[in-house]
Formats: C-alpha cells, structure tokens, sequence
C-alpha cells in the first residue's frame, strides 16, 4: 500500500515537472482571458501588439507618450509610405489654372432658405486675382452674376445677362434640379464638389478638447432623427458597450442637452447656456470619450458626412458605419470602420480592448501627431469653407451672366 501510494506520488510529480518544462519553453501556450489584441481587418485597423497589457487609461496625452517610446511616428510613417488612397474620389482644390477665368470679380446671391450658414457671406480674395462676393443679401449683391438654391427649383429658362443658376445638394441622393448652369454635389463627378469637412457650420461652438477620457462609458453617441435602420443598428452595437446617448434616439442620460450638465465646460459662452443647442457643444462633449458612434443615414460611395468628421475634429476615434470607400476620405488608421467586422460582438471586443490598452488606442491618433494625412487634405481643401472661391472660379470660367441661353 505505501509503495503504490509512494509510486503514484513520484508519477504525479514527474508529470507535474514535464508540465513545467514545457510551459517555460512555451511549447505550451494558453490564450489570456482578455479581448485584447484582436485585430481590426482591413487597411484602415492597426490592433498594436506593443502593450499587452490590459491598463485601464483617462490621460490621452500620456497614453500618446507611451506610443511615442514603443512605437513613435518614424515607424508610423514608415508602415503608411506606401499608402496610397483614391485620390479620383476628389477634384483638385486648385482647380485647372488660371486660364479660362473670364472675369475678374464674381458675386453669389443665395436664394431662399438654405442651411449654408450665414458666417460664409463677406468678400473673398480668390486665385487668380478673382474677388468673390458671397452674400445671402439682396441689397449687397443687385446685379448677381450668379443665384444658388438649395431647397428652391432655379428658374426653368435663363437668356443671356441673366445669372446662372447654381443648384446644391448635398444628400445622398444628389438629385438634379434640372435647370441648373452648375451642379454641387458631394461627390467629384459634380460640376462643384464639396466635402463635408469644413469648420464653419456654426460660429459660436465650443471647440475645448478635453485632456481626459472616460472609462465608465467608452462611446459618445447623438442622434434626433430617429431611422429605424440606423436606430437599431446603433442598438445591437451600443448594448454591448458602455456608453452615453445624448440624442432623441436611445437617450440613455436622462433627457436632451445633458451633456452640459455633466461638462459644463462646455457652453458656448463659457457658462450655462439660456438655450442651448447640441451643436455648440458637440465637439466639447466629444472630446471626453474614447470613441464616437457615426452612423450615415445612408451607405453610399463618397458621402462621408459631418458625423464623422466632427468626431476627429474632436479628438476621438470614429467608429464609422456608411461609406464603402471611406478610407479615401479619412488619415490612415484614424478610425473603426465598422463594416470590416464580421459581427457586433467582435466589434465590441476590438474596442474593448483598445480602451484598455493604451499604445493601441494612441495609434488611433497617431496620423495627426505624425504629419500622415493621406487624402485628407484634400478633403478639407474641398469643404464647404472654400466653396465660396471654387464656384466663383467656375462661373468665372463659364462668363457669369454673360454665359449662353439654357
């Protein structure tokens, strides 16, 4: 009896040790109970693999200082050398030259309601040594060489000595008036192209970026137009996820405009607002979560709209649903594109793991610290905050008023 008991003791030791030994040569290998490093297919996702370790983070700043010592840009830029985006999606901020303007000064009259906001009116010095005047004044601009609708059908015939008729539409339909001289549209197959990039939509919004993030709730999220298929989309995502809906659609924070109660740092005026609105603060209240929820109404080649880049403006990390050929429009690794995943559940687990993992999240941000831009560039020089000279120089090119019959 004590020798069996001696001999099944010696066994259990020896395969303890052989246990043992194999484990240190990592001949064996357990995976960690933890949903860091899985990685992000497609061009876009970088999953670093520098930090391994699961590290609860709200310094942003030290988390890009830590990227800096494990990875750093020289790498960075390195990887994105060879990066090399369509750049047929955009038309060129420059235009064709000089040649072809036939006038020396252009003026713009807006007709009608039109969600173009009214910071654009004034007196531009253009290329070429063109002058614009873009004004929704009537008294301003008597003897407009140009009329632009948005939401009102240009008139159906114009003759000669009348203005051209410019038609924008920036949904993402692109529907045609039909008697336009010229067609913006978002996309660079328009006579005018124009992105969605631009900082002027509103003159008194709160750009503070805050130097902290979050970890009770990872994802920012607002939306008061409530459509079934992007609601329940945002849905499936969000219930897997901590975070903040701020909007009519899903309001997880007790009402609208709570964002200002928990940051009031972020009125526009510096105190609490009388009547706020949410896109005064919006990039402020961005700015304190790791990632933001952008959802397009619609799943479109190149309408790539605010919700996005209001996200990076901001200092977050967009986690995109809409356009198939977004990475044309973004920096290199800045965003989550949802679509790449094959199902909510890794996707949360991604992002998951990114919250906890400091170097990983940082690589997110490491475009705008690195100088690596890709088309973005581009895409800011084509926005809305250039519209302005870019159609004058197009109705310079085709006369102005003094345009043929249509």
């Amino acid at each position: 009896m004590i020798r069996s008991k001696t001999r099944n003791y010696l066994v259990a030791m020896l395969g303890f040790s052989l246990f043992a030994l194999l484990l240190l040569t990592h001949f064996l290998e357990f995976p960690l109970l933890t949903t860091a490093g899985i990685p992000e297919p497609g061009a876009n996702g970088i999953a670093s693999a520098t930090s391994g370790r699961e590290e609860a983070f709200t310094d942003v700043v030290a988390a890009f200082r830590k990227w800096d010592k494990k990875v750093g840009c020289e790498r960075f830029r390195e990887k994105y050398r060879r990066w090399t985006p369509n750049a047929s999606v955009l038309q060129e901020a420059e235009g064709s030259g000089c040649r072809g303007m036939e006038l020396s000064h252009v003026s713009v009259l807006i007709k009608g309601w039109t969600w173009i906001p009214d910071n654009l009116d004034r007196l531009y010095s253009c290329r070429c040594g063109l002058s614009c005047l873009w004004t929704k004044s009537a008294v301003l601009a008597d003897k407009p060489d140009a009329l632009l609708f948005e939401n009102a059908t240009p008139p159906s015939k114009r003759k000669k000595g009348d203005p051209l008729r410019v038609y924008m539409d920036l949904e993402a339909s692109r529907k045609h008036s039909g008697f336009e001289d010229i067609f913006i549209g978002y996309h660079a197959k328009d006579d005018v192209q124009t992105t969605y990039a631009g900082a002027l939509f509103h003159n008194n919004r709160n750009y503070h970026v805050s130097p902290s993030k979050k970890n009770d709730a990872l994802i920012y999220w607002s939306s008061s137009r409530c459509l079934p298929r992007r609601d329940q989309l945002a849905k499936s995502f969000l219930s897997l996820v901590p975070h903040h809906s701020f909007g009519k659609c899903l309001n997880n924070v007790g009402g609208l405009n709570m964002a200002l109660t928990f940051y009031p740092e972020c009125s526009a005026t510096g105190g609490a607002a009388e009547d706020p609105h949410w896109y005064d603060h919006l990039h402020c209240a961005m700015s304190h979560y790791k990632f933001v929820l952008a959802i397009e109404n619609t799943a479109v080649d190149s309408y790539v709209t605010e919700k996005l880049f209001y996200a990076l403006d901001a200092g977050s990390v967009p986690i995109y649903f809409g356009a198939p050929n977004v990475a044309d429009f973004v920096p290199p690794n800045s965003i989550v594109d949802g679509s790449k995943f094959s199902s909510m559940k890794e996707l949360a687990a991604h992002v998951k793991s990114l919250a906890v993992d400091p170097v990983a999240y940082a690589e997110y941000h490491a475009w705008r610290r690195c100088g690596v831009l890709g088309n973005y560039g581009r895409v800011r020089a084509a926005s809305l905050d250039t519209l302005p000279c870019r159609l004058c120089e197009a109705i310079s090119s085709k006369g102005g008023k003094l345009a043929g019959n249509r």
